[in-house]
């Protein structure tokens, strides 16, 4: 038998983020079969009706109404449950600095009246009052929300644009602004190279091998996802172009996206033909042959795309250039190096697996990343199964199960309604990790390690624990196991150890590379040794 129970606290608001994590925390009482921890939002609502938890109690809470439901073996495990919950938040309260917290946009611009920026993250109908709100105050928005409406994403936008100011988003994830990260994004050197980018991974990826190459960003600009649609129209690019041609510290600017609407990139292009600066562009999966500017370069990875823009950044200076890009060539030396190596080790490895492991699985937590990574294996002739397919005749029609060569985005939502992006909390990976580790057909594994501001406190540690339970109890030979290659995306000043994580990887035999093409040239050669 069991039994469902329901706690609901009205107009509490908790960060939705924190409540995940939350739920991940009771589900590992005995006796718990199923909880869910949130507020009371009609996503939330429905995922508790899919879990066949719904209460009379949570059919009338509201947006703003913080509930707990679980499914249990026995009835007083409820009280163990609202226990532990009471004690994660009380815990949460003692580890937060003590500090001014205002409670509206309105108080927070009177306690301090030189903020010129505000970063929300709101479900969906709220975060469009508060944006709209802050843009009428004269303040620069970062909507870290989602679920919200193309058309309202462009009234913010239009609003922004006719009071010259950023909106950054909607589900703009990643942003560093006067050399401040904000949401998923790195520790970096400041420079010249400015960055505006429809995708938080992408971005993040090339300011960090900007920094590895001995130069660094002056502005990182995120536009959300769809802003190179034609709904949108390029409204934050633009105005993103816009605000880095005036930057004095910009001397090159990167744009990327996955391929914009052929209005969007006409007008992109007319806005920065007749610049003096130079422009990097990557958008991704697209090539441009009709533009004849010597300003304007066109990149096929995200790894080129920061290696030209370093080239660019040195090339611009006109002290101390001849030291600058020598500085830049000896790290790209160390990358090229490191691939070599990586490549040798792993070709090594591939002659004692055996003969029926012929295929790659691709586990990413990062978009962007794996759209990166297929691009390149679609050019080395290899095709891959995917969610987020580049040729749709090999769209996954179950993206929980892979076929032959497969590449998947965990973050998508088919994976993540009702919890954590993997970034944040990755035991979805976790949990598909060790599916494909087992899998008698897998050849080699591509991961995409994040470091960072946003992302899990360890999450190089996380890969490296559930890569060592897979192996428990195997009863295959030793050598027997797919290589598992890892691309870590950070610096050495990000809040986790660069250098512990790279240790805990190569620790467990994971083969690491600084880059997604740099790991998916290494999977490539793999595949072309053992015929796959």
């Amino acid at each position: 038998m069991m039994f469902v129970a329901a706690e609901i606290k009205k107009n509490t608001y908790y960060d939705s983020v924190y409540l995940m994590r939350v739920t991940k925390e009771i589900e590992k009482i005995e006796g718990v079969i199923s909880v869910l921890v949130g507020m009371g939002t009609e996503l939330n609502k429905e995922l508790v009706l899919s879990l066949d938890m719904m209460t009379q109690e949570i059919e009338t809470i509201g947006a703003n109404d913080f509930f707990v439901v679980a499914k249990m073996e026995k009835k007083d495990i409820m009280v163990e449950v609202l226990s532990k919950i009471e004690s994660l938040m009380n815990e949460q309260k003692s580890s937060s600095i003590k500090e001014y917290k205002p409670a509206t946009l309105e108080s927070a611009v009177k306690y301090e009246p030189l903020t010129n920026f505000s970063l929300i993250s709101l479900p969906g109908e709220y975060a469009i009052i508060e944006a709209k709100k802050a843009l009428e105050r004269n303040l620069h928005v970062m909507l870290f929300s989602d679920n919200i409406s193309i058309e309202k994403e462009k009234e913010l936008k239009l609003l922004a644009k006719q009071r010259g100011l950023l909106m950054m988003g909607p589900d703009c994830g990643t942003a560093i602004i006067n050399g401040i990260p904000l949401a998923f994004a790195n520790e970096v050197n400041r420079g010249s190279i400015g960055i505006i980018s429809a995708s938080g991974t992408g971005a993040q990826e090339v300011s960090v091998l900007i920094d590895k190459l001995g130069s660094g960003i002056s502005q990182l600009i995120g536009t959300g996802g769809r802003d190179l649609k034609d709904e949108i129209d390029g409204i934050m690019m633009l105005q993103g172009i816009e605000a880095l041609e005036k930057d004095e510290s910009t001397d090159v600017i990167v744009l990327i996206s996955k391929p914009p609407s052929k209005n969007v990139a006409e007008k992109i292009f007319s806005s920065i033909n007749s610049s003096k600066k130079c422009y990097v562009i990557n958008f991704i999966g697209s090539e441009f042959s009709n533009i004849n500017n010597d300003k304007i370069h066109f990149t096929v990875s995200l790894e080129e795309t920061a290696k030209l823009a370093v080239w660019l950044a040195n090339a611009e200076k006109t002290t101390r250039k001849n030291e600058a890009e020598k500085r830049s060539k000896n790290k790209i030396d160390k990358l090229s190096i490191r691939e070599k190596e990586s490549t040798l080790i792993a070709k090594k490895r591939s002659k004692n697996i055996s003969k029926k492991r012929k295929y790659l699985r691709g586990l990413f937590t990062g978009g962007t990343l794996a759209l990166e990574a297929m691009n390149i294996l679609q050019k080395e002739g290899i095709s891959t199964y995917s969610n987020i397919p580049i040729d749709y005749d090999y769209e996954l029609t179950n993206p929980k199960e892979s076929i032959k060569n497969t590449c998947v985005d965990l973050g998508d939502d088919v994976f993540t309604k009702g919890r954590p992006h993997p970034m944040i909390e990755p035991s979805i990976r976790n949990e598909r990790l060790i599916k494909e580790f087992n899998d008698e057909e897998v050849a080699i594994i591509l991961m995409d390690c994040v470091l960072g501001y946003g992302s899990h406190e360890d999450p190089a540690g996380e890969i490296a624990k559930t890569l060592a339970e897979a192996k428990k109890g195997m009863g295959r030979e030793k050598n027997d196991n797919p290589i598992v290659v890892v691309s870590i995306c950070a610096t050495d000043k990000d809040p986790q150890s660069l250098n512990q994580s790279v240790l805990d990887l190569e620790n467990e035999g994971i083969i690491v590379s600084f880059s997604t093409a740099q790991a998916t040239r290494i999977v490539a050669k793999v595949l072309e040794t053992i015929g796959g």
